[in-house]
């Protein structure tokens, strides 16, 4: 099953749940065609994909091998790669991996293939797993998994035409087209943060208080009123969201706009979840006293334990 996450072998279907996972072996092409029937148009669940599963839309056929070891191998960025992957490096690596005779030049062959797809392609990991070694000796990689630049797409006009949107969220989506960075989770407390560092932390001390993060979002450094507006909207589509903590540090972002822009959102969306607002920063006082004059129930907080706090508290008395 083709599903944009991991586990899927040892998921398993929503209306099956006793039955197989997302990858089967079969002996015939009638078990093939029983298999993917079985597959196809149902939904899968994974440790990955969350209680609501992926519905899964094609299926991968692929010609078995009797596996003797299985291994993984996987690259990410070096911050100093100096000069690159050599020769030597892989050879290193395949006998650590406890390769023996022919089977390291196969890797260290691999390996370099591995490297040169890796920069070329401007990717940001590339995971064989497993990367195997059959009966026969044979190194073979039998699955792989690639993420790439998106802000190098531009000159990779191969890898962007592979993208399938059917796999991604469409909030998710919604939110790149605003420039906002926005990855949905499982619980019922929406975020709406600036800075990927700052809302790490927030979705932290959320859970340290007893909540669960619905999100993380990043409205970046130059957010306007209507990508604050935008953001909200996009976080209230996820119905699961009972509560909303914004926290905002403002240095280039001004404390100002931002209380503009939740004011805005909130009477154009007819909130009906708590807010709580945490402003430090930039035109705070501003900021603060646009809230509190906006005729909204927005609770303020001095501070983003405060803030953490109130928004648990809150979602848990509206229950």
């Amino acid at each position: 099953s083709q599903i944009h996450a991991g586990g899927r072998g040892a998921g398993r279907f929503k209306d099956n749940p006793g039955g197989k996972g997302g990858v089967r072996v079969v002996k015939s092409v009638e078990e093939v065609r029983e298999n993917v029937r079985e597959m196809l148009g149902h939904v899968l669940v994974t440790k990955q994909t969350g209680p609501g599963g992926k519905e899964v839309k094609r299926v991968y056929i692929e010609d078995g091998c009797e596996i003797a070891r299985e291994l993984y191998l996987g690259m990410l960025l070096d911050r100093d790669p100096a000069t690159g992957m050599m020769s030597y490096h892989a050879r290193k690596l395949a006998f650590g991996l406890g390769l023996e005779g022919k089977q390291v030049g196969s890797a260290v062959k691999f390996m370099l293939a591995m490297y040169k797809a890796f920069t070329e392609l401007d990717a940001s990991i590339v995971e064989i797993n497993p990367l195997v070694v059959t009966k026969g000796g044979e190194v073979l990689a039998l699955d792989a998994k690639m993420n790439f630049d998106d802000n190098a797409l531009y000159r990779h006009k191969d890898v962007a035409d592979l993208r399938d949107e059917d796999e991604e969220d469409p909030a998710e989506l919604e939110a790149a087209k605003h420039e906002l960075n926005y990855i949905k989770l499982d619980g019922n407390i929406g975020c709406m943060v600036n800075g990927a560092g700052l809302a790490m932390a927030t979705m932290d001390i959320i859970k340290l208080s007893g909540g669960a993060p619905a999100n993380f979002l990043d409205v970046g450094g130059g957010a306007t009123k209507e990508r604050v507006t935008e953001a909200f909207k996009i976080i209230l589509s996820d119905p699961n969201v009972e509560g909303i903590l914004v926290n905002i540090f403002g240095g280039i972002m001004r404390c100002d706009v931002i209380a503009e822009g939740v004011v805005a959102a909130a009477r154009e969306v007819s909130l009906d979840v708590p807010l709580v607002v945490r402003l430090e920063g930039t035109n705070v006082e501003r900021g603060t006293k646009i809230l509190a004059e906006s005729g909204l129930p927005i609770v303020s907080a001095k501070d983003l334990g405060d803030a953490a706090v109130k928004v648990v508290k809150a979602v848990k008395e509206a229950a």
